[in-house]
């Protein structure tokens, strides 16, 4: 009996490997030359270490998650991770997972880190990434059954300021971008992110992408509430307010330059929680999520799970 029932849990915990691998797929970002690249280096190879850590990316990537099938809304995000810009934290699978739970497509874009042993410059490396991302999952929304006016960023830290760059500088394209596809996120949703290379300043996540000697434009070029316009996309916000590796008053200008902007907005800021505390806040728990889902119905994105 107890040979039967162990047998059994096997083939149960094989099935629930098999699901969830079906709903994963490794595709590359670029289909030929990556674009900004020097050749990599015999000794520059990609870790990823016991901590979850990636270091050394040369080859950017994008990691699907489909939902369940029947469950499918047309709505898309793209996950851009932490680690400011040092290393990439392998955070995205379970933001992943939160998000395909309620019917969105998630891609996990795992981004080239600035470095000049690989790049001609470094600086705009990630941002390239971004876009590339951006356009190739519109140019393959009917692959996935998307909407192409439903697709997002969602960026943690450093992720979130990749993604407000991108999201805020729509007329400075770095990719070749002959079908002209629109580059430009429906909307973002930003973590405890980093906004502003002039105030409130990161100090190791500046000289990551600009080295240590940044001029005044490039400082002004990557401060991203500086870049706000009205087609800035819709933006949820969500900060703590006792973080100390990046200020709440971050996510404070940025919202601050939405609101002027007339830019559909939300903010929240938790009393405690520090920095990276991802999907599982110590002591709300996952409840941002649901406060995020919430805010991309209310403007319109058609996150509710669509009947049979």
């Amino acid at each position: 009996m107890k040979k039967n029932i162990f047998i059994i849990a096997t083939i149960l915990l094989l099935l629930l490997q098999t699901t969830s691998f079906a709903q994963q797929k490794v595709i590359p970002l670029y289909s030929g030359e990556i674009p900004n690249s020097k050749k990599t280096p015999a000794g520059y190879k990609e870790n990823l270490d016991t901590n979850g850590l990636f270091t050394q990316i040369s080859i950017p990537t994008l990691t699907v998650y489909t939902p369940k099938k029947g469950t499918e809304n047309g709505t898309a995000v793209i996950v851009l991770g932490s680690g400011g810009y040092r290393v990439l934290v392998d955070e995205g699978g379970d933001v992943a997972k939160a998000f395909i739970s309620k019917g969105i497509t998630t891609f996990v874009l795992k981004y080239r880190l600035p470095s000049d042993e690989i790049m001609n410059d470094k600086s705009i490396g990630p941002l390239q990434d971004a876009q590339m991302a951006i356009k190739l999952v519109r140019m393959n929304a009917k692959q996935y059954n998307l909407d192409t006016n439903k697709i997002g960023f969602v960026g943690l830290s450093a992720g979130g300021h990749l993604a407000s760059t991108e999201a805020t500088h729509l007329n400075t394209v770095f990719i070749e971008n002959k079908e002209s596809i629109n580059l430009r996120p429906d909307f973002m949703v930003l973590a405890y992110p980093v906004i502003s290379f002039t105030h409130a300043k990161v100090s190791a996540t500046i000289a990551k992408l600009l080295g240590e000697n940044p001029s005044q434009d490039s400082l002004n070029f990557f401060s991203n509430e500086k870049h706000v316009t009205a087609d800035t996309p819709p933006t949820f916000l969500l900060h703590a307010g006792d973080d100390t590796r990046v200020s709440v008053q971050h996510s404070i200008l940025f919202y601050e330059a939405l609101q002027k902007a007339k830019v559909k907005s939300e903010f929240h800021i938790l009393q405690n929680g520090g920095h990276g505390f991802g999907l599982e806040h110590d002591t709300r728990g996952n409840q941002w999520f649901s406060w995020c889902i919430d805010w991309l119905n209310e403007i319109g994105f058609g996150i509710q799970i669509k009947a049979n």
